[in-house]
């Protein structure tokens, strides 16, 4: 809820938050995602979008994916916490930035002290985050991540801009080194009512680990068009897929 003054006196904007747990499947989430979580045990997984394209959701239904499928000790980090968890093959603990820990980046830090096998995190939104977040990655850790951008590329840059120039090529080696998945959505009107989730996936490979390394993020792109047999897909194979299925025009 966010309250504030206006011409006519006080004003609230409030976001319904369904207290179901979705499910993946019912997301139409690509399959590999689902075999990305049962594979991977550290490193960095990155779900971007603009706002309202459904990132919490998603974010919420790998998390229960988790909970339901390993045995983990998973901390989420949010501001504001939206889904509540029950445990369920994991022991979940949920801490609120702003109530439980001053920010984002001292919650991390105190994060690596509490033994935890999974992070999740709200949105990073600033370098000091950014950084905490590669450094959980790297320490064994598997950290789960919003970032408000649209697409893989723009992700990418997005991470990188952020740190000043001289940097710049230390996080593009962090970035090759520690970043499992970015996994980029946007909803949009489906055909018989309501909107359909469209999703653009990539996953680290040894040549876009190098092309991160060289910062030639926009080459990424054709990697992940010929990158469909490690599950990898852009905007438009998506679209495709959901025309096929019947649901866009």
């Amino acid at each position: 809820m966010n309250l504030f003054r206006q011409q006519l006196g006080i004003s609230a904007v409030l976001r319904v938050i369904n207290s179901q747990l979705p499910a993946l499947t019912s997301l139409r989430v690509p399959k590999s995602i689902t075999a990305l979580l049962d594979n991977v045990s550290n490193g960095l997984i990155l779900v971007t979008g603009a706002t309202g394209s459904g990132k919490s959701s998603t974010l919420a239904a790998m998390i229960d994916y988790l909970n339901q499928h390993k045995r983990q000790h998973i901390l989420t980090l949010e501001a504001p916490i939206e889904f509540i968890y029950t445990n369920k093959q994991s022991i979940i603990q949920q801490r609120e930035i702003g109530r439980d820990v001053q920010n984002i980046a001292s919650a991390i830090e105190a994060a690596l002290r509490q033994d935890p096998d999974v992070i999740m995190l709200g949105e990073l939104r600033d370098l000091e985050s950014i950084k905490m977040a590669l450094i959980a990655a790297e320490t064994g850790h598997l950290v789960l991540a919003t970032l408000h951008t649209q697409g893989v590329v723009q992700t990418l840059e997005r991470v990188t801009n952020v740190f000043s120039s001289n940097e710049r090529q230390w996080i593009s080696a962090q970035l090759a080194g520690s970043l499992k998945a970015i996994i980029s959505q946007q909803l949009v009107p489906a055909t018989q009512g309501g909107r359909v989730a469209l999703f653009e996936v990539m996953y680290m490979t040894q040549g876009i680990a190098h092309l991160i390394r060289e910062g030639k993020y926009h080459q990424v792109t054709t990697l992940m068009q010929t990158g469909f047999e490690y599950g990898m897909q852009t905007f438009t194979l998506s679209r495709q897929q959901r025309q096929y299925e019947g649901l866009l025009q």
